[in-house]
């Protein structure tokens, strides 16, 4: 199995080389693609990419207004993200409900919907994503994690959220004050140190980061060597090869 990152950009106006397309991330084995999201920035490109399948975090523009103009292969997302996208021109025989908690496997890969605080209006679900022995976590937007021991539970990295390195982007909604909002990179990083998650790979990249890598880089390796957690800042294009 090999992930392929094809966008690692958040919801922001600032991008540049390595960080140009909105986040997404192409699970691949044997030869079929599985496209986890599909942004704003793709909604051009899906018939050069040809994913086989398309799995759907949420409903914000830039995680699956990508589809905006339809497509010719399975769509998987929740019940409530369905409703929210469900004026889309996507035929019927492609849309598929995936169910939180309830394991489903797509070209022989398992993807676990957890069920995640992120944004009250599109709720958002994380994936553990396994192949045979070997299992990882991915969620691009989070503010906290619903069950994250079962989530993280004998992962070999954390894929999440770094919209923000320290800075709080915690948020209360008037009407209902339910939190939503992102988890900052100190706060991920921490996950991984209580839940065993020797590494973390950051995507969904903010503006401090994106503005400035170098620097943003610095603070990064602080903090995870403070909790003994190894990290890695995503690029649109990188690579993982997973035996």
């Amino acid at each position: 199995m090999k992930l392929k990152f094809l966008g690692t950009r958040g919801y922001i106006e600032p991008k540049t080389r390595r960080h140009s397309n909105h986040t997404s991330l192409m699970v691949i084995q044997n030869k079929k693609k599985i496209m986890i999201d599909c942004g704003e920035t793709f909604k051009t490109k899906l018939k050069k990419i040809k994913p086989d399948h398309i799995v759907i975090t949420h409903a914000h523009p830039d995680h699956a207004f990508g589809l905006e103009n339809g497509v010719s292969c399975p769509v998987w997302a929740t019940k409530t993200t369905w409703k929210l996208i469900d004026k889309f021109p996507i035929e019927k025989k492609y849309r598929k409900i995936i169910y939180p908690r309830k394991p489903q496997k797509i070209e022989k890969i398992t993807f676990e919907a957890f069920e995640v605080l992120h944004s009250v209006k599109a709720p958002a679900v994380g994936f553990r994503i396994s192949y045979k022995k070997k299992a990882f976590f991915y969620v691009p937007d989070v503010l906290w994690i619903e069950k994250r021991k079962a989530a993280f539970k004998n992962i070999i990295f954390y894929i999440g959220d770094g919209a923000t390195i320290l800075r709080n982007m915690v948020r209360k909604d008037k009407t209902t004050n339910e939190l939503y909002g992102h988890a900052n990179i100190r706060q991920q990083l921490t996950w991984c140190k209580k839940g065993k998650a020797e590494k973390m790979i950051i995507t969904h990249l903010g503006s401090d980061i994106v503005k400035n890598e170098k620097k943003a880089k610095k603070i990064i390796e602080k903090l995870a060597k403070e909790r003994e957690v190894d990290f890695e800042i995503a690029y649109d294009g990188m690579e993982i090869a997973l035996d």
